[in-house]
């Protein structure tokens, strides 16, 4: 899955969001930063290329992110750890950053409490969340594909995990109940530019969590068929450029 994630996926559709969570990063003149949900690295590339004298310190959950993370970024250190649970020390750090990994948090308050609790009074929680499905072109067409491919019982994950984290008042409201006053809290759309829908396709089947619902099946390969051929009816011809939306917060300590 990272590999898939990293080739396919993370070109077209995370690093224009990292370039622009990395500015925004810099501009905060950070020491110490702490990145939640690294995966295999494309924003914690860039803060060490925007902030190159912060000491940035990347984690995530999973093992095979983290070791794909730490040879695309080893001006890093890398370490597993689960956000709701942090191994860090209070206060140690001036600015946690997470881009598109909320989501994946079982309890959002008590991983921003986690959050608050390793940030020096005064620090910064720099974080961004998709928009309602319906607003990335790329995931509604391939949603649509899931659910021609699978007429019965299509997978939500989609629905329910990326893109279910996408009511900005929902997200102001679990920071505050952690405690944080929310700074700032942006609406933003970036293009998305995809030569090969096949390849795109292939990211999502292969490098995210739907991996294992279409390898379940006997006809998988009817499936990736199914799912490219409406991905491809409703982006267009290639090349593919289109629209993704997303919110970015900034919270104060």
């Amino acid at each position: 899955m990272p590999a898939a994630y990293e080739r396919y996926l993370v070109p077209v559709v995370f690093r224009p969001f990292a370039e622009d969570l990395a500015a925004r990063a810099a501009a905060l003149h950070p020491g110490r930063i702490l990145e939640l949900a690294a995966g295999t690295g494309v924003l914690t590339a860039d803060l060490l290329t925007t902030a190159p004298s912060a000491e940035v310190t990347a984690t995530d959950l999973n093992e095979a992110m983290l070791a794909l993370g730490a040879t695309r970024a080893p001006g890093a250190m890398w370490r597993q750890a689960d956000a709701q649970r942090l191994p860090f020390p209070n206060g140690g750090f001036d600015l946690v950053v997470c881009q598109f990994g909320v989501m994946f948090f079982p309890d959002r308050v008590q991983a921003f409490s986690e959050v608050r609790r390793v940030l020096a009074p005064g620090g910064r929680f720099l974080f961004s969340t998709w928009g309602p499905l319906g607003t990335h072109a790329f995931e509604a067409a391939l949603q649509a594909g899931l659910e021609r491919a699978f007429p019965v019982d299509p997978p939500r994950f989609f629905r329910t995990v990326p893109h279910g984290c996408a009511d900005p008042a929902v997200v102001a409201a679990d920071l505050e109940a952690a405690g944080f006053a929310v700074e700032d809290g942006q609406e933003l759309t970036l293009q998305g530019r995809a030569e090969s829908i096949a390849d795109l396709a292939a990211g999502y089947l292969m490098g995210t969590p739907v991996r294992a619902a279409v390898e379940e099946r006997a006809d998988a390969p009817a499936v990736w068929a199914t799912v490219v051929e409406e991905m491809a009816a409703r982006l267009g011809p290639e090349p593919v450029t289109a629209p993704m939306t997303a919110y970015v917060f900034r919270a104060a300590a």
